[in-house]
């Protein structure tokens, strides 16, 4: 008794990235004459990048001093921005645990999928080595809504070709969380402040096949009973 696929988000969950995106956004909202910080980075996980300059704008109150055509033209800075900063990032950067899952997973023929709101994430996977990795990636250029919405796991879902009640998905953001669940889907949450996650771990380092299988059999048996 084993699920179909096993489905991850990328930043904070395969490496973390957060701390790039966080450098750049404050570079955008300083030229913008807003300061901000790592709570309202927080905010900001899972969110599509016009979304994060959204938030940005609003908690600055400078949601009204931009054009559509600024925007755009800030967003697209910013992924300029974080692009570059990708160039650091190398298979060291996988964070612990992620490597020899993503291993068991391929040894058991289960498949592996992406869910992540960045289109940068094919670049990403392969300077981390790993994009061999993953049978499907869903990006943003697939969805219109983004988390927590279900739309990107469901594509991920519809891209590898399973159910997905019969999948479990791995987050570390509470949009993410709340996504998964919203598909009926499993959800493991990273981190000690998410809620709602089907299981809840501190870190990757914990994530394991057998923490899975344990996990996969004790929550679809007992449903089934």
């Amino acid at each position: 008794m084993k699920p179909q696929a096993v489905i991850f988000d990328l930043d904070g969950v395969v490496t973390d990235t957060a701390h790039l995106h966080f450098l750049a956004w404050r570079q955008i909202a300083r030229e913008a004459g807003i300061e901000i910080n790592e709570e309202i980075n927080e905010q900001l996980k899972g969110i599509s990048r016009m979304g994060s300059l959204e938030r940005i704008l609003r908690c600055g109150g400078a949601e009204h001093r931009f054009s559509q055509l600024q925007r755009e033209q800030m967003a697209e800075r910013k992924n300029s921005l974080y692009v570059a900063s990708l160039q650091q990032l190398t298979p060291s950067s996988v964070l612990p645990g992620i490597a020899p899952l993503l291993d068991e997973l391929h040894e058991r023929k289960i498949a592996v999928g992406l869910a992540s709101v960045s289109l940068n994430a094919p670049h990403i996977l392969r300077a981390l080595g790993i994009s061999d990795r993953f049978d499907f990636c869903a990006d943003a250029s697939r969805i219109e809504r983004s988390k927590p919405d279900p739309e990107i796991f469901l594509a991920a879902c519809a891209g590898l070709g399973v159910d997905p009640v019969s999948c479990i998905g791995i987050e570390d953001a509470q949009a993410g969380i709340a996504a998964i669940n919203a598909c009926g889907m499993l959800s493991v949450g990273i981190g000690s402040r998410l809620q709602q996650a089907d299981l809840l771990l501190q870190t990757t380092a914990e994530l394991s096949w057998s923490r899975l299988q344990r996990f996969w059999q004790t929550h679809r048996s007992a449903q089934v009973l």
